[in-house]
């Protein structure tokens, strides 16, 4: 099993760090393999809508997106984490995932996803939102908590002093792992369950 673990945080030692590591505890002693790829120091364009990638294999920009799609596409598990600037996640985030998301020619459903948001006082909530919309419009089940994925801290190291979003990220991690698990042995289980009907759009302007 494989996890993949985007980082939206410019600060290599800050408090999503701090998230990460929790959660690394839980996957390394089950052999789950997992790979942080740090994205919030790096120069991302936004996504132009250009189409490129409807006939091409990836963006048009090559950059760390395009990188970051080869390590997808071979991952059973997705997660992100994101600090909160102005009541949404970074911009550098948005941009990255956005492109990721949108370029992805291969099938994302069943791959599990989960979502942190860290912030000083508020707007995790609101960033915690936007960030699982781009699972769920994937077909990706979501791993939830006892509580939101929120963590909470300002200056690096602020959030020890947040244990229940510690002890939070442990049982993501947890509940991800079982998922994982439960996903490929329904897989062989139960395949007629995946079979897709044909996409229908629905589109009030014509």
């Amino acid at each position: 099993m494989k996890v993949l673990i985007i980082n939206g945080s410019p600060r290599s030692k800050g408090n999503c760090s701090r998230l990460v590591d929790e959660i690394l505890s839980v996957f390394n002693p089950l052999g789950i393999e997992s790979e942080v790829v740090s994205i919030g120091n790096k120069d991302i364009r936004g996504c132009m809508a250009c189409s490129y990638c409807a006939t091409h294999d990836g963006c048009v920009f090559k950059d760390i997106v395009n990188e970051t799609s080869l390590k997808l596409k071979e991952a059973d598990g997705l997660i992100l984490l994101s600090p909160v600037y102005y009541a949404s996640p970074n911009g550098s985030l948005i941009a990255f995932l956005d492109r990721l998301f949108y370029s992805a020619n291969f099938d994302l459903s069943m791959k599990v996803g989960a979502a942190f948001a860290v912030a000083r006082r508020a707007g995790t909530t609101c960033s915690f939102d936007v960030l699982n919309k781009y699972f769920t419009i994937s077909g990706m089940p979501l791993v939830s908590g006892d509580y939101w994925n929120n963590g909470f801290g300002s200056k690096q190291g602020e959030i020890e002093q947040d244990k229940e979003g510690l002890r939070n990220a442990i049982m993501v991690a947890k509940r991800m792992a079982f998922l994982m698990k439960a996903i490929e042995e329904g897989k062989e289980k139960y395949p007629e369950l995946l079979e897709e009907d044909p996409h229908v759009w629905t589109n009030f302007f014509h």
